[in-house]
């Protein structure tokens, strides 16, 4: 499979360090703006093509899968090219800028019958699907309440101040908060409160959400811009608890019983960056000949697409394509 990167940011040299490591074949071309960074990046990689455009890359006919590593903002452009270049998708999260970007992003792969998947690393790797075995089979009773929180200081980067490139805490960090608690917690919400801490530019720095679920249970999730956090993801129940030290990118869950540690699991020996997980699971829904991937199916992503959109309706955060 001859992958294809969009964009040659810092997130494009994480999918190259994982490339070189999972199968180097892999690594076909990178396409930025500037075709200068493009063949810097390709050298640096070991890329075999360098393109100064994106529409140079997505028409080359040897590419397997694109993987759009742009900005939020911009992923609903990229990836329609792509698309109608007939070349399937890896895209980043958040997936577009809202649920109307998402909804006509889905629609137009379902109508080239093109597969397309959200790059949400959490989804596809083992331990998140540890933790939801762990939680089917009763290892911390019924399950009750989740907290799970994600911060970085990153209040002066450009990207999270600017309204044109989707900035805030929200589409940035939130959204694996929002997924660490839709895979475990499910949709079943019938009542929210929120707050966020905004900054001058009118993007979200901090923010607080709270989900009710109809059967009692209750979700408490945050992330921030503006401090550090352990970002643990943690899951009681009524006979113990389980805690996962990273949301963001899990390394070990650890399950406690009578508030001793009972049982530890750990990432796979011999995982790259974590990213190969969902390099894998496109090639396997390639092979098949799925339009979508089954760890990140298109509704689950749209759903998560028009959460994000009602929360920052009432937050007044707004971008200039909504």
């Amino acid at each position: 499979m001859k992958i294809g990167i969009i964009g040659a940011g810092w997130i494009a040299d994480k999918m190259a360090e994982t490339l070189t490591g999972l199968d180097s074949t892999m690594k076909y071309a990178i396409a930025a703006r500037d075709l200068n960074r493009a063949q810097e990046f390709a050298r640096h990689w070991g890329f075999s093509k360098a393109y100064g455009s994106y529409k140079e890359l997505v028409e080359d006919p040897d590419i397997d899968l694109v993987y759009i590593a742009t900005p939020h903002s911009h992923h609903f452009e990229h990836a329609s090219l792509a698309i109608n270049a007939g070349k399937p998708v890896l895209c980043e999260k958040a997936f577009t800028a809202n649920a109307r970007e998402a909804d006509a992003l889905l629609d137009l792969a379902h109508k080239k019958g093109i597969f397309i998947t959200e790059a949400i690393w959490t989804r596809y790797m083992p331990l998140s699907m540890k933790v939801k075995e762990l939680l089917d089979s009763g290892a911390i009773g019924k399950p009750r309440l989740l907290n799970a929180s994600l911060c970085y200081m990153m209040e002066f980067k450009e990207r999270i101040l600017r309204p044109d490139l989707c900035g805030g805490a929200l589409l940035d960090l939130g959204v694996y908060s929002i997924n660490f608690c839709r895979m475990y917690f499910g949709a079943d919400i019938i009542n929210e409160t929120s707050n966020c801490i905004k900054s001058s530019t009118g993007m979200d720095m901090h923010n607080s959400i709270s989900w009710s679920y109809s059967d009692g249970r209750i979700a408490n999730i945050q992330s921030s811009t503006l401090c550090l956090c352990g970002r643990l993801g943690q899951i009681c129940g009524t006979e113990g608890y389980l805690i996962v030290d990273n949301i963001n990118c899990p390394q070990r869950i650890t399950v406690y019983n009578d508030y001793k540690p009972v049982a530890v699991f750990d990432k796979p020996a011999g995982q790259i960056t974590g990213y190969e997980y969902q390099v894998l699971a496109c090639k396997d829904a390639l092979a098949k000949g799925w339009l979508e991937s089954p760890y990140m199916p298109h509704q689950e992503t749209l759903e998560i697409m028009k959460i994000m959109d009602s929360l920052r309706r009432k937050w007044g955060v707004v971008y200039p394509m909504d």
